[in-house]
């Protein structure tokens, strides 16, 4: 069996090494690339001289919160702490400042402390109930604090719930390293046994030729089939990725693109959809309100009339209305767009004839607290569909074409309940991977009370729903954070044609 230089060199370095290594280790021992030496491998492998497995290992290393409370504590376990030393009952804002918890370490130590059932919460005032030993969740920041450790380790200790549960939130990253190891076969030592072979040439120079040389010199041949070197080309942004998809598939199916402002006046955000002034979802923890400057213009008169009297009193729309006194001072409050209905909305009143297919893709702002499923950032996609005599099979029909263009086959719709469509349905996708139904958007014919005050005559098919729930789910990525933490090895390992 004819073998070049370089290859004999490895399975030397293989047999001396015990007959097998792993690649990484074998090319740094005869400091070639590790590129090189896979498609030495490659060749090998082919010849029967030698036999590759692919290993994979996962590891376990912490984020940056994480490493902070591998040094400073768990904020649940602060809590216990501190209420320990302050006798085991306390006012809860006694307790946090005894602990030193900020704002939202203090919301984070309640919320786990209560669930774990280490305290009792009552009119402010905590109560102790268990102060645990050790827990798993500790233990694995206390073995991470020292570096990566191995998920198979934390298995074999029985700690895999422990560290699902300091993935879920955001204080572990589990990354899979992939690798070769490779071994040399019978057949490989017995190629030892013949003398190590001439140099190959790779390639033709000048110097041979002009020379002569090349009718003498044994010329390497190439495996055409080998692994090249990594590459790592500009790209796009694998959410705007599916962005770009996403409007591709709404243009085809004969949409327009509309966009609007990211500030907008409560007036569209909240009064032209028909919610009522005193609607909880107006309050301050749900709608980020602009201090300067903290108002907007309304529109026409004729149309902030119209909504007003809807809102008294129903109007002309055939409803009873909410039976208060419409304020315009709450409807000029300027407001960071809680969704892009209020866009949709918007170009509506600005286009009440027949036909209008529009689809809007865009940010939008809301006073939540971040997480693993939740950003105060994040996108919605909207459509709406105005038309002769459209209904809800229609709308049905848009949506169920819209998820098979985008890669889903089965999908699902059942009746629902949204403030300002009537009717109203919820549409899922099956996921192969998850094996489970996917809630994605909401969906409904506007009500009379949202297009009549804009001279509306005939019915609009609305929907909407967030993208990143719908990246995460092609993309496979169980926290939303992760989408724009920017890190280069997930971005590198994302396929560019999925």
């Amino acid at each position: 069996m004819e073998v070049s230089p370089r290859e004999w060199d490895i399975l030397k370095a293989l047999r001396d090494l015990g007959g097998k290594a792993p690649a990484h280790a074998l090319a740094e021992q005869l400091s070639i690339p590790l590129a090189t030496l896979m498609s030495d491998s490659q060749s090998l492998e082919g010849k029967g001289l030698i036999r590759s497995t692919e290993v994979r290992i996962k590891r376990a290393r912490l984020t940056e919160e994480g490493k902070r409370y591998a040094e400073e504590g768990l904020p649940e376990r602060r809590l216990v702490e501190a209420l320990v030393e302050l006798g085991g009952r306390a006012e809860i804002k006694q307790v946090a400042e005894k602990a030193s918890l900020t704002g939202q370490e203090l919301a984070i130590a309640l919320g786990w402390a209560r669930r774990k059932g280490w305290v009792s919460v009552k009119e402010g005032t905590l109560t102790l109930l268990e102060r645990p030993g050790k827990t798993p969740e500790e233990e694995i920041l206390a073995l991470a604090s020292r570096g990566e450790v191995r998920v198979e380790e934390l298995a074999r200790r029985g700690l895999e719930a422990a560290l699902a549960s300091l993935e879920r939130r955001g204080l572990v990253e589990v990354e899979e390293e992939a690798f070769r190891i490779l071994k040399i076969t019978e057949l490989g030592l017995k190629a030892l046994e013949a003398p190590r072979p001439e140099e190959l040439v790779s390639c033709l120079t000048p110097e041979l030729i002009i020379t002569g040389r090349w009718r003498s010199v044994r010329f390497k041949r190439f495996n055409l089939e080998a692994p090249g070197l990594p590459v790592y080309p500009g790209r796009m942004h694998p959410v705007q990725e599916v962005v770009e998809e996403i409007r591709e598939i709404f243009l085809e199916m004969g949409f327009q693109e509309i966009r609007g402002p990211l500030v907008e006046t409560a007036f569209w955000n909240f009064d032209a959809l028909f919610t009522p002034q005193d609607h909880p979802a107006r309050e301050m923890h749900d709608t980020f309100y602009l201090a300067d400057p903290s108002e907007g213009d309304l529109p026409s008169e004729a149309i902030v009339q119209a909504v007003a009297r809807t809102h008294e009193d129903g109007w002309e729309t055939g409803s009873r209305g909410w039976g208060y006194k419409w304020r315009a001072e709450e409807a000029r409050k300027l407001v960071m767009r809680t969704h892009t209905t209020a866009t949709t909305i918007r170009y509506l009143a600005e286009h009440p004839e027949p036909p209008v297919w529009v689809f809007c893709i865009d940010r939008v702002y809301r006073n939540e607290r971040v997480d693993y499923k939740h950003l105060a950032e994040f996108h919605q996609i909207e459509g709406i569909v105005m038309d002769v005599n459209v209904g809800l099979r229609d709308l049905m029909g848009i949506l169920a074409e819209f998820y098979r263009k985008l890669g889903f086959r089965k999908i699902r719709f059942w009746p629902s309940y949204f403030p300002y469509t009537e009717p109203s349905l919820q549409s899922t996708v099956y996921s192969p991977e998850h094996k489970a139904w996917i809630e994605l958007c909401g969906a409904g014919v506007f009500r009379p009370e949202v297009v009549r005050p804009f001279g509306v005559k005939h019915p609009v098919l609305a929907w909407g729903g967030g993208l990143e729930r719908l990246v995460m789910l092609k993309l496979g990525v169980k926290d939303i954070r992760k989408l724009y933490r920017n890190e280069l090895s997930w971005l590198r390992g994302l396929p560019i044609c999925p």
